[in-house]
């Protein structure tokens, strides 16, 4: 390639840029002409809820290093957590008892997840591949079977869910989505939307839909069944770290590392709540909605957990105990507890 060849090239993508970014601004500029309300406005007048008080049911000690996520199975007991230590563990969140250990082939994990049925589980990270064991099948030495491994991605493994015992979806620092046969083991359906690493992403209820997250700021819902991108969601002004389903599907919350937590309105299509901690010190990891869609509940850098009511918008509470970053929570479908990991190398059950 020549010089003049390059520097045409360089000259094209910026003017390709700046007609995106004119494109993005207009769009902000049509939401926000037809927001007209907030929830804290129209709510206003609800009252307000106690004062929420977690308190550790379980401190769920064995992993050696860093805790970087962790995920309920659906039978709202058992969960699974993944270290830098190099080890997957499944734990009974009623006993505070380990059911397997699981030693992996890279330590650099990201992302579990577990099946909702149960039977399986996936962890990925650094590796840039994504591993299936099969839970309720042991080799001669105890440890769950290796059901599927999955390479050629180019970037990390940041996210991962099932969509039933056969399929797995993945998001990755290659700004792709994939959707996966385990039974074959083939990539079967492919998505592109994003414009930087997709960091995290939550399962629609019915499974037809699910919403991403990525470091370009966006969050973004898409059809399961066609591959397409319904909806892109603006309002962050970093990176999208965590997205949760409202359990109506008509809603989800969001944390990011502009120091705040959303909500977004899907039928609305537009931001509808904006979550502030008290001191604006670090930013948000991870977040879920309770069942009812009452509380927003985020993890942060500041080693603690943030709680708000999502219709007043007020800061309800800031639950301590963890001794470093809280890197994950999970919520059980049972919505009866709340589990929590960190870089202080333990697994918190809440209730």
């Amino acid at each position: 390639m020549t010089v003049i060849e390059e520097s045409t090239e360089k000259e094209d993508l910026t003017q390709l840029k700046e007609e995106l970014n004119g494109l993005v601004d207009k769009i902000k500029e049509a939401q926000k002409a037809g927001a007209d309300k907030t929830l804290s406005d129209l709510c206003g007048n609800v009252s307000s809820i106690p004062k929420v008080q977690l308190r550790t049911k379980k401190l769920l000690k064995g992993h050696l290093s860093k805790v970087n996520s962790i995920h309920f199975s659906g039978d709202s007991r058992h969960l699974v957590s993944g270290s830098l230590d190099g080890k997957l563990i499944i734990w009974d969140s009623w006993t505070g008892n380990k059911t397997q250990i699981i030693p992996l082939r890279s330590s650099w994990v990201m992302a579990t997840c577990f099946a909702h049925s149960g039977n399986f589980v996936a962890v990925g990270g650094m590796d840039n591949m994504c591993t299936v064991y099969d839970v309720n099948n042991r080799d001669s030495t105890g440890v769950a079977k290796l059901k599927r491994e999955i390479a050629g991605y180019e970037g990390f493994l940041s996210c991962c869910r099932f969509l039933d015992d056969r399929k797995l979806i993945t998001g990755s620092a290659d700004m792709k989505i994939l959707i996966w046969d385990l039974e074959k083991g083939v990539k079967e359906k492919e998505f592109f939307g994003h414009q930087g690493d997709v960091m995290t992403m939550s399962l629609h209820p019915d499974k037809n839909t699910f919403v991403t997250g990525s470091v370009d700021r966006s969050a973004k819902l898409w059809d399961v069944r066609d591959c397409q991108c319904k909806q892109t969601f603006w309002g962050h002004e970093s990176d999208v770290n965590s997205v949760c389903f409202h359990r109506s599907g008509f809603a989800f919350g969001t944390g990011s590392d502009d120091k705040t937590a959303r909500m977004f309105d899907i039928r609305g299509d537009q931001q509808v709540g904006i979550y502030k901690p008290p001191t604006s010190k670090s930013g948000f990891t991870s977040c879920v909605l309770s069942n009812s869609g009452r509380l927003i509940i985020c993890g942060s850098d500041d080693y603690s957990i943030h709680i708000w009511d999502t219709l007043r918008s007020d800061h309800n509470s800031n639950i301590l105990g963890h001794e470093n970053r809280v890197t994950s929570i999970s919520l059980p479908d049972n919505g009866m507890a709340l589990a929590s990991c960190s870089w202080d190398t333990v697994v918190r059950i809440w209730n």
